[in-house]
């Protein structure tokens, strides 16, 4: 949307709702068109007329149509959630993702315990054997599954690390950590 001279024969949505004529030099009719009135009033009320028009008129005109969709961004989020804004949205983000990463980082470890299970245990018959001190890795930093037999339906005792439901509820912090998140 660039500017331009000509006057505009419907007033744009910031003009419409400030109730004052749309001239031709209008800061906000490039921005605020006449089919989106909700994208002002959001903004107007979280930021005030008056200093958007300010910030619009220091800003380089290459760089306001970017400034307007981070003005509607914030007061859009700010409608939304009065307290923290968009800072609600990046913290729940955040903790999503280090949540996820958690959860990978424990099927990694997962697959290579069972990788290296399945290379140390190779049941020669109908019965598992524990394995020798010569066969274990030399670091001793992989744990080795416990026999159990034919009991509970398989070779190995499950790992006890269990993985969150994916119903849990995403808006508690789930990391133990108390709670603190870097934004």
């Amino acid at each position: 949307m660039s500017s331009s001279s000509s006057s505009y024969s419907t007033p744009c949505a910031a003009c419409k709702f400030l109730r004052r004529k749309c001239t031709s030099g209008c800061i906000f009719a490039p921005y605020f068109p006449p089919q989106e009135p909700h994208k002002f009033i959001n903004v107007h009320r979280v930021f005030g007329a008056s200093n958007v028009s300010k910030l619009l008129h220091e800003v380089l005109p290459h760089q306001r149509e970017d400034a307007v969709s981070t003005l509607a961004y914030e007061a859009e989020a700010r409608v939304r959630d009065p307290v923290y804004g968009c800072v609600g949205a990046i913290t729940f983000l955040q903790r999503q993702v280090l949540r996820l990463q958690k959860e990978l980082e424990a099927a990694n470890a997962d697959l290579i315990r069972c990788a290296y299970n399945a290379t140390i245990f190779i049941p020669s018959s109908g019965f598992s054997t524990e394995t020798s001190s010569s066969m274990q890795p030399a670091t001793g930093t992989l744990p080795v599954a416990r026999d159990i037999g034919n009991q509970g339906g398989g070779w190995f005792q499950a790992h006890p690390h269990s993985l969150p439901h994916w119903g849990d509820d995403l808006s508690r912090d789930n990391s133990g950590g108390g709670g603190s998140t870097t934004i």
